[in-house]
């Protein structure tokens, strides 16, 4: 659970960017890859992730605008990307403007009433699980994944 803004905004910043890397990491082509049939895909976890960014802000309490659940998942990285971006940047500056208090805060969440820090923290959390899975996806696929909290395994030789 976060109490102070400072640290959720350096850890937010350090996992949307990481996510942002994977995510540029992926191709039009691969949005279908899955590691086996009828699961999840490149395409939909990275959607997933900027829906589920936008809804974890809202919940917050932040002024985050992501799209729906029966917004499509757009055909493009390019497209993905850029909305990943804009939610992400949208939590980093809505979190600024709360005070240490407000992460004391209770709020509504996904499964009841939570701390808003606490939520903070489990919106890294799910980013972190999910980014987890695409960059596996991203190998299964022949592409190349980028650093996110240190060197590849391609990266070191």
């Amino acid at each position: 659970m976060y109490r102070k803004v400072e640290d959720f905004l350096e850890d937010w910043t350090v996992s949307y960017e990481g996510t942002a890397n994977v995510i540029k990491a992926m191709t039009d082509e691969k949005l279908d890859q899955s590691i086996v049939e009828n699961h999840s895909t490149l395409g939909w976890l990275a959607w997933h992730l900027v829906g589920a960014a936008g809804a974890f802000g809202q919940f917050a309490g932040l002024k985050v605008q992501g799209p729906g659940r029966n917004d499509l998942q757009p055909t493009s990285v390019q497209e993905i990307s850029q909305a990943y971006e804009a939610v992400a940047h949208a939590i980093k500056e809505e979190a600024a403007k709360l005070t240490d208090e407000d992460l004391l805060e209770v709020v509504m969440s996904f499964t009841g009433e939570t701390k808003r820090g606490k939520l903070l923290r489990g919106l890294i959390d799910h980013q972190t699980h999910h980014r987890g899975q695409m960059t596996v996806l991203l190998r299964q696929a022949g592409l190349t994944v980028p650093p996110i909290m240190g060197p590849t395994k391609e990266m070191q030789g």
